[in-house]
């Protein structure tokens, strides 16, 4: 079902807002990634820096207990934190040699605000290298950057932005990763093609969810978007998009579906 519009706009638009929240996702190594709300139990180094990152936003405060030998410091998204080694220096052995050095090995607990959110941490200091933990968003904070994200957007350009996304391979670190359908599906309309949900995607706080199918034919045919107003693809269909209308044997085109709903 083509949809109507200004379609260089839109993408141009789409490419803008999509880039913006790309470039507040820090491209770093997520060794181990904890949510908001809930308590994380994680193994920090305790003879190195670990490194604590807020996903979309600031780290605007830690507690924790000093007391039980830790240094943390924070700037920006960024947080680091290190167990305090006790060196013991033995009086009898000449030269220094007789130093002892002692590491944590006692938990500790910190609560760290990311973004607006809490994140409690139950960290076990352990003899491993430097760790780096992710602070990933919550479903509040999903919902709030997609608001951001779409909400100055008529439904239409919310359409075809989200379409352009998932084709340009620009997902929104905001958009919620969903378990596809393992099924292949067989429209009435195609019967010579068949249908694999690559993936699924929930937009919370927009009530609309998005999956990419990628279509595959036995013999060459033409493809109509509205071939694919099928219930089997969803009862709440807002909006189809193909990257391409005629598919020859054994070529793939990919499908992208916006249902105003999420699929069950």
């Amino acid at each position: 079902m083509p949809i109507s519009g200004n379609r260089a706009r839109l993408a141009c638009l789409a490419g803008t807002l999509i880039a913006s929240v790309l470039a507040a996702t820090p491209a770093l190594a997520q060794a181990i990634t904890a949510l908001p709300d809930q308590t994380s139990r994680i193994r920090l180094s305790n003879r190195d820096v670990n490194h604590i990152v807020c996903v979309g936003g600031d780290i605007e405060d830690v507690k924790f207990s000093a007391e039980k030998g830790l240094a943390v410091e924070r700037g920006g998204s960024d947080a680091w934190i290190k167990f305090l080694v006790l060196e013991t220096e033995d009086p009898n052995v000449p030269g220094g040699a007789g130093k002892t050095r002692t590491y944590v090995t006692a938990p500790s607990e910190f609560f760290v605000l990311c973004n607006g959110a809490i994140y409690p941490l139950y960290a076990e200091p352990a003899d491993i290298p430097a760790q780096t933990v992710t602070l990933a968003p919550g479903s509040v904070q999903r919902a709030r950057a997609n608001d951001a994200l779409l909400g100055p957007l008529v439904e239409e350009e919310r359409a075809v932005g989200i379409a352009l996304a998932i084709l340009q391979d620009r997902v929104p670190a905001s958009f919620s990763e969903v378990a596809p359908s393992r099924d292949r599906v067989i429209l009435a309309d195609l019967p010579t093609a068949t249908l694999t949900e690559r993936r699924r995607l929930e937009v919370e706080g927009a009530g609309l969810s998005v999956s990419e199918y990628l279509v595959r034919a036995s013999a060459a045919v033409t493809l109509d978007e509205r071939n694919f107003l099928d219930s089997a693809l969803g009862a709440d269909i807002f909006a189809i998009t193909i990257d391409r209308l005629t598919v020859g044997p054994n070529e793939t085109a990919r499908l992208i579906v916006v249902r105003r709903s999420v699929q069950s």
